[in-house]
């Protein structure tokens, strides 16, 4: 077993399950709701584990993508009363069930390793311990097999929403005038949010996990103008911080996830600064051209 080598493949594939869902994300504006998502899931995590007492069992995903679901229905039914906006709703419910979740950890399940920091931070380094065996071969981690297949469904959903998942997310109003079920396509979409979180939770806590959903997403969106440029770019820049991210956490000993989203970040503070349509630098120079040449005018 290659320790370095396993723990990369699981930051390549969580980063890449994050990213291809978080370009929408970023696109439609939710970023919010995907941060109380990742957050809200705990409160699944923690019920499934009460009914099943069974850390592995596969209702602990259900439950938190259930929860993860009822996070945004939520959030809509306040902001659809109109007495507040999305970010207040979204202020008012995660917080909720996050600190619902929370009590329950430390009164009932101070003796279980759920706690705070895997709750935050999660940690990859202790994920290649619990593998896949099948007849004797060992396959590899069971989080890197279980980011594969969310990143797969993530991909198959959003190749077959394509141009749904386009029109709404641009224009959601000549969506809702042609026919598509926006609903739909939207619940589908935070659905996955849920699942794709609950999956990075081992590896990179709730907190972390929204970094890998919003940089490679960011950095993609700043440098390239059409989707598909935007989403290739994303997944390219997610391999990219899951590899650096890695092999500097394990030359400096420092958390794994930590590192992938400190790389995450600064790649993308650097295509902010540096994009050749959009940076910030871009438009300092074009602001001081336009003022040279009204100065000359003048």
């Amino acid at each position: 077993m290659n320790i370095l080598f396993d723990i990369t493949l699981v930051g390549i594939a969580v980063s890449l399950s994050c990213a291809i869902i978080g370009v929408f994300l970023v696109l439609r504006g939710s970023t919010m709701v995907s941060d109380a998502i990742t957050h809200t899931v705990l409160l699944g995590i923690v019920l499934g584990f009460f009914a099943t007492e069974d850390l592995n069992s596969p209702w602990l995903m259900i439950g938190a993508t259930i929860v993860g679901v009822l996070t945004v229905y939520l959030i809509e039914a306040l902001r659809n009363t109109g007495l507040v906006d999305n970010d207040a709703a979204t202020g008012i419910v995660f917080p909720f069930l996050f600190s619902i979740a929370m009590i329950l950890i430390t009164y009932f399940a101070s003796d279980i390793h759920l706690d705070a920091d895997a709750v935050f931070t999660g940690e990859i380094g202790f994920t290649i311990f619990n593998r896949v065996n099948i007849g004797g071969v060992d396959l590899g981690p069971v989080a890197f097999w279980r980011s594969v297949i969310i990143f797969l469904i993530n991909t198959g959903f959003v190749a077959f929403f394509y141009k749904e998942l386009q029109v709404t997310t641009f224009d959601p109003k000549y969506a809702l005038s042609i026919g598509i079920p926006t609903a739909f396509i939207h619940y589908g979409l935070m659905t996955l949010t849920s699942l794709t979180a609950v999956g990075s939770f081992e590896s990179v806590g709730s907190i972390l996990v929204v970094g890998l959903m919003v940089g490679p997403a960011l950095t993609g969106f700043l440098l390239a103008d059409k989707l598909e440029r935007v989403v290739g770019i994303a997944l390219v820049t997610a391999v990219f911080n899951a590899v650096v991210g890695v092999r500097l956490a394990y030359m400096i000993d420092l958390s794994y996830a930590g590192v992938i989203a400190v790389v995450t970040g600064v790649v993308a503070f650097l295509a902010f600064l540096f994009s050749p349509r959009k940076g910030a630098l871009k438009n300092l120079f074009n602001r001081r051209k336009q003022e040279r040449e009204l100065t000359k005018q003048i």
